[in-house]
């Protein structure tokens, strides 16, 4: 038909050229007019129906792809940050006053525990030594002396050779004779301990740092500023803080059931470094603080490592990997499969066993992998659709067709936190 009334407009349009235009108008505003008006029915010609027809329209209810929802066994971890300590530091500083002699270690070197660090002038602490030892000896001698007499006036006042106030003098000089060799010991220890305290050694085993003095510099007891510091960094600590309530959730779920210990190695811990790898040795997690911080309502976590090549320094930033527990019953879905409804909240479509679309408002725990941890809105056995579910509406009939799940399950849930 529009094929028809196309040839004949072709013709009235070829006709109407060929005529002669009255001699009073416009040749070619005629002309064009005409075509104008023959053009325009050409159009109108050409939008009728296409010569096979209007196209076929496909019937039967969308066909959308599903996965049925089964529990899986996954271990729930959480990724806490934090800093590395010092499994010991000593603050080395001297114990008498004196000129420093010598220094008598390789700054960042490894010392041993025991080790000479400094030499302190020991001339002065060495006369005092030697002068206690003779004040000992002196008293030593007077003691011998003293109690010599003590015993003979025992016998002397037996037989009334002697009064007994004699007897009671010599007795009272024998203990003051003793009193005095037993402070000259004393005094003879207290020179040994200052003459001793001239070597500065290093209270532990570890890495040492900068020097603050040289050879020379005058030092005095128990002075404010160190020598040097030591620190033991194998092992070495990670301190890394966990919110209280989350530590309050952990609990409940474990006294629930939700969760369950991960056994013997339940302490175990991971190491995620700055640049993002992975520390090569796991650590344990040693203990967990009493207190919660008023300021950020974080509780303290401390974890040991080995750190037998110093990969790990005082201070850096890190992330520890802290198993939770154990969920035996866990429900993990594709990303893909999840939405949000208009207020945000995480929505999902299953099959019902009607055939019709329904949907879910679900509760997310945390992303594993490509998929989530969902706590609650699913149960196991439920068909969730995974693929086509923008081309049906909840309470619609839809066409079910499966679809492979992924060859295997993360073997743990890790949580984020700040």
């Amino acid at each position: 038909m529009g094929v028809k009334i196309y040839t004949e407009l072709a013709s009235m349009f070829k006709s109407e050229l060929s005529k002669e235009p009255p001699m009073s108008s416009n040749p070619f505003l005629t002309h064009g007019t005409t075509a104008l008006s023959l053009a325009s029915a050409l159009v109108l010609a050409a939008c009728g129906d296409p010569p096979g027809g209007p196209p076929p329209q496909l019937s039967g209810p969308p066909q959308v792809g599903v996965q049925v929802v089964q529990p899986q066994r996954v271990a729930l971890e959480t990724v806490l940050p934090g800093r590395t300590v010092p499994y010991q530091i000593a603050e080395v500083r001297p114990q008498v006053t004196g000129l420093v002699q010598a220094r008598r270690f390789e700054e960042g070197s490894l010392v041993k525990a025991g080790q000479a660090l400094y030499q302190i002038d020991a001339a002065s602490y060495q006369a005092s030594y030697d002068s206690a030892r003779a004040a000992l000896a002196k008293s030593e001698a007077n003691l011998r002396s003293t109690r010599l007499k003590s015993q003979r006036y025992d016998e002397l006042v037996a037989i009334k050779a002697v009064s007994q106030q004699d007897h009671d003098d010599a007795s009272a000089a024998l203990q003051q004779a003793e009193a005095d060799v037993a402070s000259a010991r004393a005094a003879v220890e207290t020179a040994r301990i200052n003459l001793a305290y001239t070597r500065v050694v290093s209270p532990i085993t570890g890495r040492i740092g900068k020097s603050s003095v040289t050879p020379g510099a005058l030092v005095t007891a128990n002075q404010a500023a160190t020598l040097s510091t030591v620190q033991q960094l194998d092992p070495i600590y990670v301190d890394v803080t966990q919110a209280s309530s989350a530590i309050l959730r952990l609990r409940q779920a474990l006294a629930k059931g939700e969760l369950k210990s991960g056994g013997p190695n339940a302490a175990v811990v991971k190491l995620v470094l700055e640049d993002g790898s992975t520390y090569a040795l796991p650590g344990r997690l040693q203990f967990s603080d009493v207190t919660v911080d008023q300021g950020t309502g974080a509780v303290t976590l401390r974890a040991v490592f080995p750190n037998p090549h110093a990969d790990l320094l005082p201070g850096m930033y890190v992330r520890a990997v802290v198993e939770e527990g154990v969920s035996d019953q866990a429900l993990l879905v594709p990303q893909p499969a999840v939405s949000r409804d208009g207020a945000g909240k995480p929505v999902a479509y299953v099959v019902g066993a009607d055939g019709r679309l329904e949907s879910r408002a679900l509760t997310t725990g945390r992303a594993i992998g490509d998929q989530w941890l969902v706590t609650s809105g699913l149960k196991a056995g439920d068909r969730l659709v995974v693929e086509g579910q923008q081309k049906a509406r909840p309470g619609q009939p839809v066409s079910v067709m499966p679809v492979a799940a992924p060859a295997s399950a993360p073997a743990a849930a890790r949580l984020a936190s700040n």
